[in-house]
């Protein structure tokens, strides 16, 4: 079943029937005129809105330095706001983590990541530094990374593991042209090893 263009496309029920990349959905809300940034997970979620009827517009960035410098300033605590004190992935608040965790090369997890996105696109004031560390241990769940971006990836693995695929010259094309059969349908975006039989003569070297 070909995936049809998105302007035929009526319901957001049959929209999540196919697998977009991050790329296509960027230029969709462009034309849209609505929201175009963030995760893929963010964008599918502004897309969902539109088909309710309702636009998610960019956010307007107005002067933020005095407010920027003064979150810099406060000393961190599990109690401060994520919004509160500017929260970036970058060397001060790795520091405070691996204080906390004792951990000396701190690295943020995927949860983490997706939750702090989702804390700055919902203006989650209540959302604390503490919050953010229990996440990192699993003790609460906020917002969950958005794992159907690693989907490409895994069908290559698999397909790379299939003693079948050691026939093809140009591996990464012909597991680019089984997962473009596979992207643009409704079945489960993974590989199988049948898709060779079912799509053989359209990856013929």
């Amino acid at each position: 079943m070909e995936r049809p263009a998105f302007k035929e496309i009526k319901t957001f029920a049959e929209f999540s029937k196919y697998y977009w990349y991050r790329e296509e959905l960027q230029k969709i809300c462009k034309s849209l005129g609505i929201k175009s940034s963030g995760m893929k997970a963010e964008l599918n979620h502004v897309i969902e809105e539109y088909y309710k009827g309702s636009l998610i517009e960019e956010n307007k960035k107005g002067p933020a330095a005095k407010i920027k410098q003064e979150a810099k300033d406060k000393a961190l605590t599990l109690q401060t706001g994520l919004l509160e004190c500017g929260f970036s992935f970058g060397p001060r608040f790795r520091e405070f983590f691996s204080a906390q965790t004792g951990i000396k090369n701190f690295k943020f997890n995927v949860d983490m990541v997706a939750s702090v996105k989702k804390v700055k696109e919902t203006q989650d004031s209540t959302f604390t530094l503490g919050d953010l560390l229990d996440i990192f241990y699993g003790k609460k769940t906020y917002a969950k990374y958005d794992k159907i971006s690693l989907q490409w990836n895994k069908f290559v693995h698999d397909f790379c593991k299939d003693p079948e695929s050691s026939k093809f010259a140009d591996k990464l094309k012909t597991a680019a042209l089984l997962w473009k059969e596979v992207r643009d349908s409704t079945r489960e975006k993974i590989y199988k090893h049948d898709l060779l039989e079912e799509f053989a003569l359209k990856i013929q070297n």
